[in-house]
């Protein structure tokens, strides 16, 4: 199916405040300035920073950081997290800005502060920019660089490449835009240890192939405001069929990659069974989908399969960290 009939003109966030004044509109997004008074609240400035999101980054940068080898400065650890978890919201608040326009049409997202009126464009541009800069430059400076450079490249990464590029490009934009989710891990590691470590790649790994199908599976329940608002995800482009074959095979895909800290030696036998069990869960949910038929029963089908991912991913990275981190471990394959 084509996007292209079904899109709809989409406003810019930055619009000027007469067009709004000269069509009698009040406080939303097409009414908005780049000066003058804001109707926001803290808690409007929170939501910005996406904090669902954000405890999922912070979650995974601990669990790189802790099974990470040798020991952190408990201070220094508190630092890097706190800022880690700044910069993730960052890139929240600038893809919030970006995508104002699109979220104005979606009803999963008008209710966010700007397409809500509640806060100006401009504000959260330097709100978000300032965040960024503070974010990095902090971490680089009390951690160290190398954690910092993989934050930066990850902020710019989500809003530059994803939001800005991969999103309105390519039905494949998750799988690539993917790879932001996947960092945290890494950057963890690299805020412990200076390096980036094979360990932290194959957590980046599970995140990665993990996006694919969490995402499509929520993307198959939202399909026609993101057809209506002009984004080709998958549901849209290819249709529902082509989109449950798809989370089937990631998913399939998924459940070795998530045991591979067990296979490569890295874990004992509580991380192998624990991802082994969990990854054939997963395959059966996703197989449940691809089997399901359509109407309400696919649409059940989906939102089971949404959170149970999400638990897989919380469940996987909780025992890792039990297994190394607190050095509950047994049974480790020999190599």
């Amino acid at each position: 199916m084509s996007i292209k009939n079904e899109s709809v003109p989409l406003p810019s966030p930055l619009i000027a405040a007469d067009a709004g004044a000269s069509a009698g509109i009040g406080p939303s997004l097409v009414g908005q300035s780049l000066v003058g008074l804001s109707l926001a609240t803290p808690r409007d400035y929170f939501e910005l920073l996406k904090p669902r999101v954000m405890s999922l980054v912070v979650f995974t940068a601990l669990v790189g950081m802790v099974v990470a080898p040798g020991k952190i400065n408990p201070v220094i650890g508190i630092t890097a997290l706190i800022f880690i978890a700044i910069g993730a919201g960052a890139a929240g608040a600038l893809n919030m800005w970006y995508d104002a326009d699109l979220d104005a049409i979606m009803s999963r997202t008008k209710t966010r502060p700007i397409p809500d009126g509640r806060i100006q464009a401009g504000e959260v541009l330097g709100f978000a920019l300032f965040l960024s800069v503070l974010s990095v430059l902090s971490l680089g400076l009390l951690v160290n660089w190398l954690s910092a450079s993989l934050l930066a490249f990850t902020i710019f990464f989500y809003v530059v490449i994803y939001s800005m590029w991969l999103k309105l490009s390519t039905p494949q934009n998750i799988v690539i835009g993917g790879a932001a989710g996947a960092f945290p891990p890494m950057i963890g590691w690299a805020a412990a240890t200076g390096t980036i470590g094979l360990e932290s790649v194959l957590m980046f790994l599970i995140i990665f192939v993990w996006t694919p199908p969490h995402f499509w599976a929520l993307a198959m329940l939202r399909s026609d405001e993101y057809a209506r608002a002009g984004v080709p995800m998958l549901p849209v482009v290819s249709g529902e069929r082509e989109t449950r074959r798809q989370i089937l095979l990631y998913s399939i895909l998924l459940a070795p990659v998530g045991a591979l800290p067990f296979l490569f030696g890295y874990t004992g036998a509580l991380y192998g069974a624990t991802s082994i069990v969990s990854g054939l869960l997963f395959v059966l949910a996703a197989r449940r989908l691809h089997r399901a038929p359509e109407g309400e029963a696919t649409e059940r089908a989906a939102k089971r399969l949404f959170a149970y991912s999400i638990l897989y991913l919380v469940l996987l990275f909780a025992v890792l960290l039990v297994d190394q981190g607190f050095g509950i471990s047994f049974g480790q394959l020999p190599w």
